[in-house]
């Protein structure tokens, strides 16, 4: 079956590697799962105009910092980022949620192959 098939146009990626470094790939969002952070689910769009919804939990061991016990966002020094699905950017807090962001980060400076097979580095 492989890592992932896209239900719009059946294209299969093999493994994350794989996936994360298609140039026809691109994170667009992330849905948050404040019950359990690892059931969120990081959203990306496909060339053919496809989403896929993957749950975050396959990405976890991207991170290895802390991960904090407290979420932060009832209070006021909460940027707000995991109420906006679209918004991808760092939190700045010690928040439950901030290693999300961190995992975000790495995802979106993924090299990605050429459309000729070589890697492009942004």
């Amino acid at each position: 079956m492989g890592f992932k098939k896209c239900s719009a146009c059946g294209f299969v990626w093999s493994d994350r590697n794989d996936f994360l470094g298609d140039p026809d790939i691109n994170l667009v969002g992330y849905q948050v799962n404040f019950r359990q952070l690892a059931a969120g689910l990081f959203l990306f769009n496909h060339v053919c105009k496809g989403t896929l919804a993957i749950s975050a939990a396959l990405f976890s061991d991207l991170y290895d910092g802390p991960i904090f016990t407290e979420r932060m966002t009832d209070g006021p020094e909460c940027s707000g980022h995991c109420f906006h699905q679209s918004n991808l950017n760092p939190c700045p807090n010690q928040c439950e949620c901030a290693f999300v962001r961190e995992i975000i980060k790495k995802i979106n400076a993924w090299p990605k192959r050429s459309k000729a097979g070589k890697v492009n580095i942004r």
